[in-house]
């Protein structure tokens, strides 16, 4: 073998050698969030595929959206809450505005849809869930992630079980948490892209700490002003109504225990504020 083949060789394994070394290293650019958000979306599966809809899915910093083009509304939003997001302190500023979801294509929910509609801009990921980090909060406002909702509704006992799902963070350290519409077969729409309107809304949350539990609540879309407990209800209750197969991750037996689960009492502690 010559020497010019030679050192060729040694050049060639010099530079894969080099390359799997990079190609196996983390990058020090990524924050402990954001690779945080990346596990969460590798590893856990919030619902299974959706097979009697269309769905879209839209991977967001901190929540991941099943979007509807057909309805222009999520099927569901999921996302963990963790005792960090809960504390976060950002402030809600101009540049946090409803904005089009320009990743999805037309026809799709603008802002002229919902105008003088008589229905508000009901977030499913909220707000006040991403508190913790300024990208988060800018993509809690993308219509996909909105619903028409009765104003009240969103005002009152809707935001006080997000409120509620915030202090089960701060007390078992993480949450898994998804939302969404309810429709009926012949929902009414709004604007001239057709936005569907939800005939109710429903949230499922489990907790794996310090054993797994989960809950349900189904909320009319209607300016009700009920107790909490009168919202309760079974994962296996929702997973009627809506035809979601939620928390498929877990194992069977675990499954099928939390999800018929339908006590409030059972994450109540003194110090929970509810009605």
């Amino acid at each position: 073998m010559s020497r010019r083949v030679k050192i060729l060789l040694i050049g060639i394994l010099t530079a894969l050698c080099v390359a799997c070394v990079f190609a196996t290293s983390p990058s020090k650019s990524s924050s402990t969030e954001e690779q945080q958000i990346v596990n969460d979306k590798d590893t856990i599966t919030y619902c299974s595929p959706l097979k009697d809809r269309k769905e879209l899915l839209l991977y967001r910093f901190a929540y991941t959206v099943s979007y509807n083009p057909d309805n222009k509304i999520p099927n569901w939003v999921a996302w963990k809450e963790t005792k960090q997001y809960a504390n976060g302190n950002l402030k809600r500023t101009s540049s946090n505005a409803f904005r089009e979801d320009e990743q999805v294509r037309k026809p799709r929910a603008s802002l002229e849809d919902y105008k003088h509609s008589g229905w508000s801009r009901g977030h499913m990921y909220p707000a006040g869930d991403a508190k913790w980090n300024k990208k988060a909060m800018y993509e809690s406002f993308l219509l996909t992630n909105i619903c028409p909702q009765d104003q009240k509704l969103n005002a009152g006992d809707w935001e006080e079980i997000e409120s509620l799902c915030r202090q089960w963070a701060k007390r078992y350290g993480e949450i898994y948490i998804v939302c969404g519409p309810i429709l009926d077969k012949n929902f009414s729409t709004i604007g001239k892209n057709k936005v569907a309107v939800p005939k109710a809304f429903f949230k499922v949350v489990l907790s794996m700490n310090p054993e797994p539990k989960a809950i349900g609540f189904i909320c009319e879309n209607a300016p009700n002003n009920f107790n909490i407990e009168d919202y309760v209800c079974s994962v296996n209750k929702i997973e009627q109504v809506t035809g979601i197969d939620f928390f498929p991750f877990l194992e069977d037996s675990i499954e099928n225990k939390v999800e018929a689960q339908s006590s409030l009492k059972l994450w109540l502690r003194k110090g929970n504020k509810i009605k």
